[in-house]
């Protein structure tokens, strides 16, 4: 329950972020990493997760590596928070979801490439299906889907970077908003310096923007409950949850047309998925066994 959960209201974002009517994506991300970074210091010290947070920076050396790598996650987590507001704000809320269907092919190509893991067949059928998909998109419709590929490159990256540092999810989020935190205090002046805040412009905005640090945290308990409780492969099994919703919503809430070339391109991703989760489900019952 706490996975689905996760997954569930991590799938819904976009009824959440097509409530922000009128307003610049950067402002809802630098409101998001104000709010954020609040709620996750309020969560964090009744969780008691201080003093693990220390014990993971015991000395000036891993205080200095942990913020570099932490600094790195915060930039792409930024910046994959941000695309992915601009998607729902112009209406890419399919792309979206490619995007994500895709992200868990592009840690298997990270890995290959960065880690030099040695991959599988299967692991590299499922990888030049999703190349096919992209190549099948610049053919026929004359462009990359690049909303897609860059929030995958983005959360796989991030996910390659927070391997190197020894937090959970919650205390790494909040060092990562901390990080980001003096960009955003800068850019909010700037917006009020020059009369583009729209914080304080009417209750209901200002409340969506307080309320977005709470949306962004609330998954993030859900997955910590689901993850002290399911294997990795039950985890990632239900990962797909997030943009298949995204995909339904895309469809019948938002009206996105989706055409002949996108649908294949789809269909595409999904078997490379198939692929690669039926590979994985086997190296796990192989390792148990």
């Amino acid at each position: 329950m706490f996975g689905v959960a996760a997954y569930a209201m991590w799938g819904c974002f976009p009824l959440f972020f097509s409530l922000f009517d009128g307003v610049p994506a950067f402002e809802v991300l630098v409101q998001r990493i104000l709010w954020s970074c609040a709620f996750l210091l309020i969560v964090v010290t009744l969780m008691g997760r201080w003093p693990a947070l220390r014990r993971s920076f015991r000395s000036s050396r891993e205080l200095a590596r942990g913020l570099a790598w932490s600094l790195g996650c915060a930039l792409l987590i930024a910046l994959n928070w941000g695309l992915y507001i601009y998607a729902v704000e112009t209406h890419h809320v399919l792309q979206a979801s490619l995007g994500y269907f895709m992200t868990p092919l592009v840690n298997v190509a990270l890995g290959m490439l960065v880690l030099r893991e040695r991959l599988s067949r299967w692991q590299m059928l499922a990888i030049g299906l999703a190349l096919a998909a992209v190549v099948l998109q610049l053919v026929m419709l004359g462009r990359l889907p690049w909303i897609s590929l860059v929030l995958a490159m983005t959360f796989g990256t991030y996910g390659l970077l927070r391997k190197r540092v020894a937090l959970d999810a919650l205390s790494a989020l909040l060092v990562e908003t901390s990080l980001l935190l003096p960009l955003s205090l800068v850019a909010l002046v700037w917006l009020s310096w020059h009369g583009q805040s729209h914080f304080g412009d009417g209750a209901g905005t200002t409340a969506l923007m307080i309320v977005s640090g709470v949306i962004t945290t609330l998954p993030l308990l859900a997955f910590a409950g689901a993850a002290r409780r399911l294997t990795l492969s039950t985890v990632g099994f239900l990962m797909y949850l997030n943009p298949t919703l995204q995909f339904l919503l895309a469809l019948w809430v938002f009206g996105e047309p989706i055409s002949a070339s996108q649908l294949i391109t789809f269909v595409l991703i999904w078997i490379g998925l198939g692929f690669y989760s039926v590979d994985t489900w086997r190296r796990h019952r192989q390792h148990v066994a």
